[in-house]
């Protein structure tokens, strides 16, 4: 066997060898090891610290910055542009230098970053540092989901997908609520200071993490985006537009079909999510990414179609029933079907790739919905939202052949023979 590389106490879980030319790092065959819980809880003590900004922000800019609703949007968005700019960048980083790297110097430049907003007097400068938040979140993400999928056994990578993003979701669900309650006692140094320790804890914990990448360069010419996750990539980007419509318009569609409070509503979306990715976690796994993928979009565009066409108060409840189930299913079934067939030396840049889509469907997928909102209503947002899933779906039955196809290997230069 070739040299192992070794650089943390929980290196054993991930093993790799200079001999292997795919550096198959899955020599894996257990899913829950103490590297996978690390990852966790670096994960969600981050996401705490992320999620707790999202009530904050705004306020800031308002009431210290004298900011009116452009200037917040500016702010904010500001975060998710140099994070979709940099994740294949950054992927392709991970591959060549390894995966914990990303993880604690992402963690550690997005600390830095919230620590310093209260040294923003305007509102360019609180700009310039959420860009520099944006990039560290870039680094962190991307590094984390891959060790994520680095420590799995191929049969399972839909069931370590599914726990990871319980810690996202489960710290962006605390996050704004402890923000909130923070900022009532104390002040804005204050909250930035506290969720900025959060995430330089998570970067602490993930100093535990193995390596990972890094022991032999991965073959062939890079590419900015990763042929792998291209086609995945824009299927979940599709299936991806009805949720961004549901959070950015169902609070304003509410009114007209009798909801006085839709945090009911938004609740069972969120419980539905963590009940499902924790409770039938191995599912994407069992089903396949085919089937599992398929299931997710139907449901995705069943759930806004029902509610946009309908137009009732039980319409939004099945909706968002419909639309949980096919949010649960979507991102582990095509991670799983990236990762599958991604050599172990090339999946940061997948991961950095297929990420990028997720982003995309925020930003240009609540644009185009906001347009036919603005020109229409709620109701007509949700459908052509409806539509979008529906593509996805066709999409994915006509790139099924090329969806979770190993990207060939390039033939070896060849030799001339001696005379």
């Amino acid at each position: 066997m070739g040299e192992t590389f070794a650089s943390s106490p929980f290196d054993g879980d991930l093993v790799g060898t200079r001999a292997d030319v795919a550096v198959d790092a899955d020599v894996v065959t257990r899913l829950f090891s103490p590297a996978f819980f690390v990852v966790i809880l670096s994960g969600f003590l981050y996401f705490v610290g992320i999620g707790a900004l999202m009530p904050i922000l705004p306020r800031y800019v308002e009431d210290e910055l004298n900011g009116g609703g452009f200037q917040v949007g500016v702010a904010v968005g500001a975060f998710a542009v140099s994070a979709a700019l940099l994740r294949p960048w950054v992927g392709r980083t991970g591959d060549t230098h390894g995966r914990r790297i990303l993880v604690v110097g992402g963690a550690a430049v997005a600390a830095a970053s919230i620590l310093a907003y209260p040294l923003a007097t305007s509102l360019p400068l609180l700009i310039a540092f959420r860009l520099v938040t944006g990039a560290g979140e870039a680094a962190f993400f991307t590094g984390l989901v891959t060790i994520n999928q680095d420590l799995a056994p191929d049969d399972r990578r839909g069931e370590a997908a599914s726990y990871f993003s319980v810690s996202l979701y489960g710290g962006l669900a605390l996050g704004p609520p402890l923000g909130e309650t923070l900022l009532k006692q104390t002040n804005f140094t204050t909250v930035f200071v506290t969720f900025a320790v959060a995430c330089a804890v998570g970067a602490v914990l993930a100093l535990l993490l193995p390596r990972g990448g890094g022991v032999v360069a991965p073959a062939g010419p890079r590419t900015i985006l990763h042929r792998v996750a291209l086609w995945p990539g824009i299927v979940a980007a599709l299936g991806l537009v009805p949720i961004t419509a549901y959070g950015a318009f169902l609070p304003l569609y509410a009114d007209s079909v009798g909801f006085e409070d839709v945090g009911p509503v938004l609740g069972l979306y969120a419980g539905l999510v963590l009940v499902i990715r924790i409770v039938a976690a191995r599912l994407p796994d069992a089903l396949g990414w085919r089937r599992a993928s398929a299931m997710a979009l139907t449901g995705a565009a069943l759930g806004v179609g029902v509610i946009g066409a309908w137009g009732t108060s039980m319409a939004v409840w099945v909706g968002t029933v419909l639309l949980a189930i096919g949010m649960s299913l979507l991102y582990p079934a095509l991670m799983a079907a990236v990762m599958n067939a991604t050599p172990a030396a090339e999946r940061s840049h997948a991961v950095g790739t297929f990420t990028l889509f997720l982003d995309l469907a925020t930003g240009f997928g609540t644009a185009l919905v906001g347009i036919v909102v603005s020109v229409g209503n709620e109701r007509s947002g949700f459908l052509v939202a409806s539509l979008c899933a529906a593509g996805g779906l066709v999409a994915q039955t006509l790139l099924r052949h090329r969806i979770g196809q190993p990207a060939p290997t390039p033939a070896p230069a060849s030799t001339p023979t001696p005379a």
